[in-house]
Parts: C-alpha cells; structure tokens; sequence
C-alpha cells in the first residue's frame, strides 16, 4: 500500500470508531479493596494466634506486652500489603510506556493528538525519536529503522518497509515513515505483554511458603499441650480461670512472637545492605528468596555481553585479521600478516564508505557514536587503523546510496574520487552479496568462511566493490570481562545458570561456551522446540535457550519451577516483564533496562552487573541462615518452658513459674535478642555449597534434632536446680524463672555466626543478650519488679552459682557446634 492511496480518518469516523473499540489504553487488572488485602493477611494462623495471645495479656494486665504483640501484628500486615500493592505496578508502568502523544493525518491535516485517542484505521507519521503508540503497518518508509529490542530482546535495530508491521511501545531509531493503524489497546502486542503479566500472578516465596506450614504445625502442637496443662492445672487444685490463663500463657511462650519481627528486621537490613551494593530491592520478602535461588535464567545482552557489538575478525583474500582493543576507546590495532593487513585497509575503507554513522571523539579517547550498531562497530574498527570518514571525504564523494533494506538485506553506495574515477560498494548478508559476484575460488571460499564464522558465534557482514571480492568481518558481542568469574562462583554456591536469548543458536552456543555456561554434553534449545514443549521434560540437560519469545520465557521458567527449582530470571525488556513476573525473583537491570521490566522485578541491579546479583544471593542465604538460627533458639526456649511447667509435677515439685514469669522469660528472651539475630554476619560457608531446597519443610529434621537436644539442655538444667530448690525448702519459681532466662540467653551466644575480630559493628547479639541478661537478673534484683513477677530476692553467692548453671546449654551448644566444623560437618542452613 502506498502513502497517497490512503487520507487517514475525518475527525468525525475517529470519534465513531472510538466510541466502538475504545481508548488506546492497556487493560487494568482489578484491584482488590485495602479492607481485603487486610483481612488476608490477619487470616494467618501465627498471626491469629498473636492476636488471641493480645487478648490474654491485656486481659491479665500486662500491657507492654500487648503492646510489643500489636505492634508485630501490625507491622506484619503493613509489609504484605505493601507487598501485593507492588504487583499492579508492573501493569501501570506498562500504561506508561505508551506514546503520550502521536502525529495522526486528519481531515487531510497531520495534527497531534493524545495516544489513547489513537484508533484502528488512523494513519500515523513516524520519526526518529517517536514511540509507536500502537500496532501499524508501514505504508510508506524512507530509511525507517526501529529499535525493538524492549519487546524482542534483539539489540540490533531493524529497517522498516512498506508492508511491514511496527509494534505498539517501540521506537523508531531511524529514517521516517506513515503507517496505518491495524490494533490499538489490549489487542496490541503491548497489550498481549499486559495481558501475560496480569495473569502471572506471582507465587509465594520459599520463606512464606515454610512459615506459612510452620504456622499451622504450632499452633497445633501448642494447642494441644495448652490443653494437657489446664487439664493437669485443674487436677491439682487450681480455679479453672487460672488454668486456662497459664494454658494460654503458655502458649504465647511456645509461639515465637518475635518471629514475624526477626523476618522483618532481617529482610530489611538485607535490603539495605544490598542497596549499599547497587542491588535495590522492591520487595522484602525477594531477599530471603534470593538464598534460595537454584536457577539462575539470565538474558544475554548486556549481562553476560557488554551489549555493544565489537569487530574482531577482518577475512579476505590476501588474509585473516584479527582486531584488538573494545568499542569503548581508541586503544586497539588490525593485526595480521602484511599482505593482510593491505587487504584489510581495503575491506575497512569500503566499509567506512558504505556507512550511515558517525564517530567522534570524546575526553579521554572514548567514542561517541550515532547510527546502527554495525556501522559503529565497522566505524571503530578502521579508526583503530587510521582510516575514519574524515580522512577518507579528502578523496572520495559519495555520488549515490541505498540505505540498507531488511528485505534484500543489502546496502549501496556509490562514490567519486578527486579523478572522477567511480567506486561501487556493497555491503550486507554474505549470501546477498556473494550472490551478486560472478563464481569463483574467492567466492567459494568466502562462503564457506561465513558459515565458520557463524558457527563461532560470529554476526557477519560481506563487502565488495565494483563487482570484485573484498572481504568479510566478524562482529560479536563479547562476553563481560566479570561473565565467567561469576559463572563460576554462582555454580560452585550451587546455582545453575542458563542462557536465555532471542540470538541465533550459533552465536548463543559461542558466547555459552566462553563464559562457561554450556556444559560438557550440554543442550542448546531454540524457541520453536520450547513452543512444542520438548524443553520441560529435559530441564537438566539444557543451558542455553536461543531465538525465544517473550512467551517462551515464561514457559522456560514454568518448566524449571516444575521441576522443583526456584527460579531467579533476570531481563530489561518490555517482553522480559511477563517471565519477571513469574519467577520466583525476577531481576532487573537499571541502567539499560526499561521500566516495565524494573516494575515487573523484584531486584534492580543499578549497575547492571550480574557479579552484584552474586552478592545479592549471599545475602539472601544470610537472611535465610539467620531466620533459620532465631527459630531454632526462640522455638528451643519455648520448648524448654513448656518441659518445665509439664514435668515438674512429675517431680512432686509445686507449679514452677507463674504467668507473669512466662510472660516476662519470654519478652526478654525474645525481644531484643531475637530481633538481633537478623543482623547476624554472613557465614562464609554459606556460599560454598548449595541453598536448601525450596521443598524442604523450614522445620527440617535437622533443625527440628537441635531445637529438641537444646531445649532438653535447658529444661533439664532449670528443672535440676528447682528441684534442688525444692528439697532445701528454697524459692523454686526464683531460682527456675532465673535460670531458665538465662540459660536460654546463653544458647543464643552459642549460636552465634562467625565474625570479622575487631569489628564492633557485628557485635549486636553479644550486646542484645547482655542487655536482656541484665533485665532478666534485674526480675530478681528490682523491688517493684519482684512484686510485680513474684519473685524472692538472692544473696550474690546463690546469684554465682545460678549464673553457672545457667551456661552450662550454652557451653554444651557451642562445644558441639565447634566439634562439628572440626571433623568436616557443617552447620545445615
């Protein structure tokens, strides 16, 4: 269709046609009510059971605790409202995207217009710098070039011609042209991108998913032991009010309160930490997700390339040349033999003549470039030689030119030196160039290069001039200095990398294989397989997925999901947000990257380092370390109260701890001193072996044998000196209230991580337990604190003697951890 056989729309058949399909505006999920977002998330059953234990403090008095209760309820529903309010950005920076304004012919009048008033049918101008406002077909082109690397990943511009179609959300880099618009909204290919990131709704983070399950299994467990000690309260004597408020008691002591506050401190520090190191988290709970990631989806440009494209290899018929340096600097040289060297200054010299870009200079000899990738790269290379556009315009005039066309894949030019003597060159697809020179050995030759050259990963471009042979060059995008370093710490942490890009299979096996990503007997996958779904059936086998969708890369990360790996995808493109989405962390870059992918992510690399994402992982297993260290201690603490108050009738021995006294071990074991063991330091080993698997219970076996072994120790320790206690007529519920606070402070002790010496700022905990060890003496030392716990004063000798006693859980817990690491064993995350 040409540009004259088409007027546009009157202003009236756009205002019908409005009217009938609606704006040119992307679909708005819903968006649920806050009261709703609230009521799900108070629908926890730890959170449920905190507020029941609310009641029962403030119903007995004890109002600092009810505040510390309501505080972490309320901090606890804040943070997951925030957190499902972050996954309709995602869709609205989408909205934002499109074109505010667009250039339309109406009444025969270009005029300007809002993009959502944009309709089916409406001829549209298109310019270097504009942003398609909606899908179109091309009805007139004039060196019209689009960058569309937001939607198809590609980093390389494509040219534009009449026929062709242009989507919604990209831009045209080059050249002008009209289209026709054929879809506008929802039914645009930005708009299918919306659709497929509205419907993948995010799923739960490992850590919610194994709170959630430990959630339930206490406050079963807890229930139940609740109701054997009223029963046995009752048989003993007391009131039935009184059995039921140290039953409930009891069970704030056994729910680690200060769970969803250690969750939340240690989350939060990890942000903060990671933002320190150009990781910026938007969403909490991705830190802990980060430890457990096993899969590792990285996009190929710009992650594990530099995403600028570099000539290397310079093929012709006197040689082969190799060319030195990166695309940044002027720094670098032609390399090779001195016959080819001499044909390589020519093969350079026809490809600077036949060029559309600019090179210039910048402070410190770095480039700056404008125009198509290619052209830079060919630009760069013969400046490495001397030869730039500036040297060559002293003798040669370009007379004609064919920009470059997508379709013949070929571009013209045709020039006039200071003698009038004329030079054709032709430079594009080797199979298009080659194809126009009479056959020969040479032209024999140059297509069997370019197929090797391929086959190494290499974008190829020929030249010839006036009907003769010139040459061929290479063009990669080399790997990232950093690729292979990280390659090979993220696969030694056990985290399994694979490669996913919309290049061809050849160049995507290449840059596997330098940065260590394809494996020995590895697979290379193309899209046209994953559509078929053969790939999710040999997950394991395949490291590199080449010439994808954006649709596939959901697929690809279903299919590891599947297979029971959490699944971390990094990308940067409009086409990245719907896979973000759905992975379990998705990561996006924030220097190159677009909007949509930084509103789909749940981590932003600022630097757009994967090594910064290495980082991130570490500290993820740091919170993962750290919240698994707090529950063996707070769920041992509260194992050992429970012990006490079950066997010491079992002894003969009277009730051992009142309510109050419960209520106070466990606020003062649990408050500062849990909450400091969310800044806890990293454990170097953490990053030596692989994360947990997403399908292991938090509650592990493992965890589940330390927290009973270390909850024995201090009941059995607390119970040994009340009984004591008891036979010499002593203050049992004192001695056992002292000793069973204590005892668990110093188990906290022993399970610190390893730390730097010197280093005042990881000393927390050890300044935590000492404040809360003070408090927990001051029960004993305090009068109105005595009056208010029921406790009997101490002389300084019986103080000593308990203190002793108190650290022997400690003593044992720390001696078994030392002689674990010394025989080869290691802590389990």
């Amino acid at each position: 269709m040409d540009r004259t056989q088409t007027k546009g729309l009157t202003t009236a058949a756009a205002a019908g046609i409005l009217a009938r399909h609606g704006p040119n505006r992307l679909p708005v999920e819903h968006r649920p009510h806050l009261a709703a977002r609230v009521g799900h998330q108070l629908r926890d059953p730890m959170i449920m059971m905190l507020c029941a234990a609310w009641v029962v403090v403030l119903a007995i008095g004890d109002r600092q605790d009810a505040t510390i209760i309501a505080a972490v309820v309320v901090l606890n529903t804040v943070i997951g409202v925030v957190q499902e309010v972050r996954a309709q950005r995602a869709v609205d920076a989408l909205t934002r995207l499109a074109s505010p304004r667009a250039h339309v012919l109406r009444d025969d009048v270009v005029v300007e217009v809002e993009a959502v008033d944009v309709v089916p049918g409406d001829l549209v101008r298109l310019e270097a710098g504009d942003v398609v406002p909606a899908d179109l077909l091309v009805v007139d082109s004039s060196a019209l070039q689009v960058d569309e690397s937001a939607m198809t990943g590609e980093s390389v511009p494509v040219d534009r011609a009449v026929a062709d179609e242009v989507l919604a959300g990209t831009v045209v880099s080059r050249g002008r042209g009209w289209g026709v618009v054929v879809r506008t909204g929802p039914d645009s290919g930005l708009g299918r991108i919306a659709a497929l990131v509205a419907s993948a709704a995010p799923r739960p983070t490992p850590l919610q998913r194994r709170l959630s399950v430990l959630s339930r299994q206490l406050v079963v467990v807890t229930a139940v032991l609740c109701a054997v000690v009223a029963v046995l309260s009752v048989l003993r004597g007391s009131s039935y009010v009184d059995a039921a408020v140290l039953a409930v008691s009891l069970g704030v002591a056994a729910i680690p309160e200060s769970l969803p506050a250690v969750v939340t401190v240690a989350l939060a520090l990890g942000a903060h930490r990671m933002a320190g190191r150009s990781a910026v988290v938007r969403s909490l709970p991705a830190v802990e997700t980060l430890g457990s990631v096993t899969v590792l989806a990285s996009d190929k440009t710009g992650t594990l390339t530099k995403g600028v494209l570099v000539a290397r290899r310079l093929w012709t018929p006197e040689g082969t040349c190799t060319v030195s340096g990166d695309a940044h600097n002027v720094h670098g040289e032609v390399v090779g033999s001195p016959l080819a060297e001499k044909g390589a200054a020519r093969l350079l010299r026809d490809a600077v003549l036949c060029n559309d870009a600019t090179l210039g200079v910048r402070d410190q000899g770095a480039w700056l470039a404008v125009g198509d990738p290619f052209d830079v790269a060919l630009l760069v290379a013969a400046a490495k030689q001397g030869l730039t556009a500036e040297v060559l315009a002293r003798r040669w005039t370009r007379v004609e030119g064919v920009p470059f066309d997508e379709a013949s894949r070929l571009m013209r030019t045709v020039h006039r030196d200071e003698h009038g003597v004329l030079l054709e060159v032709w430079k594009g697809a080797p199979e298009t160039v080659l194809d126009l020179l009479p056959p020969g050995p040479d032209v024999a030759a140059a297509r069997a290069e370019a197929e090797s050259l391929a086959a190494q990963g290499y974008r190829v471009l020929a030249v010839a001039e006036s009907g003769t042979w010139v040459g061929l060059v290479g063009v990669v995008d080399p790997p990232h200095p950093d690729a292979r370093a990280v390659v090979d710490a993220c696969r030694a942490a056990g985290v399994r990398i694979v490669m996913i890009t919309g290049d061809h299979p050849g160049t995507a096996r290449a840059i596997a294989t330098s940065v260590g990503i394809l494996r020995d007997g590895g697979e290379v996958c193309d899209g046209d397989a994953v559509a078929r779904g053969e790939h999710a059936a040999r997950v394991e086998s395949v490291d590199v997925y080449a010439r994808t969708r954006p649709e596939q890369k959901v697929s690809i990360v279903e299919a590891w999901q599947a297979h029971g790996d959490v699944v971390a995808m990094t990308g940067d493109g409009v086409n990245d947000a719907p896979a973000l989405r759905r992975a379990d962390i998705g990561v996006a870059m924030g220097g190159r990257g677009t909007e949509v992918a930084r509103q789909s992510a749940d981590l932003v690399l600022v630097d757009d380092n994967l090594e910064t994402l290495l980082v991130a992982i570490g500290e993820g297993r740091r919170v993962h370390a750290n919240i698994r260290t707090f529950l063996r201690y707070g769920l041992a603490g509260g194992l050992a109260e429970m012990l006490v108050i079950l066997l010491a009738p079992l002894l003969g021995m009277p009730l051992p701890l009142t309510p109050a006294m419960i209520l106070w071990v466990n606020m003062v074991t649990h408050g500062v001193p849990g909450v400091a063991f969310g800044a806890e330091p990293l454990d170097p080993d953490l990053m030596r072996r692989p994360s947990p698997s997403p399908l292991r219970s938090i509650l592990d076996r493992t965890l589940s044998r330390q927290i009973v072994t270390a909850g024995l120790m201090t009941a059995a320790v607390s119970l040994t000196v009340g009984w004591l206690a008891y036979r010499s007529d002593g203050p049992i519920q004192t001695v056992v209230f002292l000793t069973l606070g204590l005892g668990q402070l110093g188990v906290a002790l022993a399970l610190r991580a390893p730390r730097s010496k010197g280093s005042w700022r990881e000393r927390g905990l050890e300044l935590a337990v000492l404040g809360a060890g003070v408090c927990q003496v001051a029960g004993v030392l305090v009068p109105w604190l005595r009056d208010l716990l029921g406790t009997e004063p101490l002389s300084g000798r019986y103080l000593v003697a308990l203190l002793a006693a108190a650290s022997l859980p400690g003593l044992l817990v720390a001696a078994g951890r030392v002689v674990g690491r010394r025989r080869g064993g290691r802590e389990v995350l």
